[in-house]
């Protein structure tokens, strides 16, 4: 099945720039916006670094609980951005990433901060402590009707929830490049699954991400239509299709450095192969195709520490270790 006109022009003839401009406004990205005042809600301190509890206001006034964990070393140290899974477990955000709860395996920021990364995890729309019903990690009944209702308020309304969600990720670089500690031109963004997809739309529009790793989601629309596989809430975009798929949104990341995580049985990243492969060719055009990554393994969709390996490998590839990206 295929849900493409055929009377449109194939994605693929549009330059970079062309379709830049056409995501920006179907996405309705004004650009970066402007660093948010910032409060510290709690703080402690771990073996090698310090974690604190962070709200700040978003771009419609809502405010999201972050938690940061700055390294103790000297500064100004490179940053990254941790967008966090669904997993259908909509009551757990942030404190998966920092470790505090669910999945163990999920949490990068202890891992990153030990690596010598400043690390910003936010909650997503609907999850954890950005939930109607519900504040902290229990479960609500009415945690996906929630979510469904973010989204289909918006569409009503004309607007999308997936600028809603580019717009979260471009404030919470603002947080992290606004810190004294963090090198504001070394910061990129890192997401599994659902992060995987913030990471991959957020790192197309804003510029500022200068290195990103899209783990378990470079699988694109038109690829999960005919694997009958679902599209997640956020990215219901009418109309997308018309410009480009997954592989166009990846060839606006050339020529930064991208590391693409997939496994063969994943339904969210079988087809990474072949979106690689067309997406290199915008890396070809700038002259650096080895800056385009891609981390193919046997398995399905659930992070392993095989996997949790290659990133970290590769984020702290350049520096002996220092986190600097590659």
């Amino acid at each position: 099945m295929s849900v493409r006109d055929p009377n449109t022009k194939p994605p693929r003839e549009l330059s970079a720039e062309q379709l830049r401009g056409q995501l920006d406004e179907l996405l309705a990205w004004h650009g970066p916006p402007r660093t948010p005042p910032m409060r510290i809600v709690d703080e402690q301190r771990c073996d090698a670094y310090v974690e604190r509890l962070v709200e700040y206001p978003n771009l419609e006034r809502e405010d999201v609980r972050a938690f940061l964990l700055l390294p103790d070393v000297p500064g100004p140290v490179p940053g990254v951005v941790v967008h966090h899974q669904h997993n259908r477990q909509r009551h757990l955000g942030k404190s998966e990433v920092n470790g505090s709860a669910g999945d163990p395996i999920q949490a990068f920021g202890p891992r990153l901060a030990n690596a010598g990364f400043a690390v910003l995890a936010p909650d997503a729309i609907c999850f954890e402590d950005r939930r109607r019903d519900a504040f902290g990690i229990d479960p609500h009944v009415n945690d996906e009707r929630q979510h469904y209702d973010e989204m289909a308020y918006r569409l009503v309304g004309g607007s999308l929830l997936m600028t809603a969600v580019v717009a979260d990720a471009a404030v919470a670089l603002s947080v992290l490049a606004g810190l004294d500690e963090v090198a504001s031109d070394a910061i990129g963004m890192l997401g599994h699954s659902m992060g995987g997809h913030t990471t991959l739309f957020a790192a197309a529009v804003d510029q500022r991400v200068r290195f990103a790793c899209i783990s378990g989601a470079l699988c694109g629309y038109q690829a999960r239509i005919d694997a009958r596989v679902g599209i997640e809430l956020a990215q219901v975009i009418p109309g997308i299709l018309r410009i480009c798929d997954f592989d166009g949104l990846l060839r606006l990341l050339a020529p930064r450095p991208v590391l693409i995580v997939s496994a063969s049985e994943d339904p969210y990243s079988f087809d990474a192969p072949s979106a690689v492969a067309r997406a290199r060719e915008e890396y070809v055009r700038h002259g650096q195709p080895e800056l385009l990554a891609h981390a193919h393994f046997s398995g399905s969709h659930p992070l392993t520490e095989e996997r949790i390996d290659a990133i970290l490998r590769w984020l702290t590839s350049s520096g002996e270790g220092s986190g600097r990206p590659p």
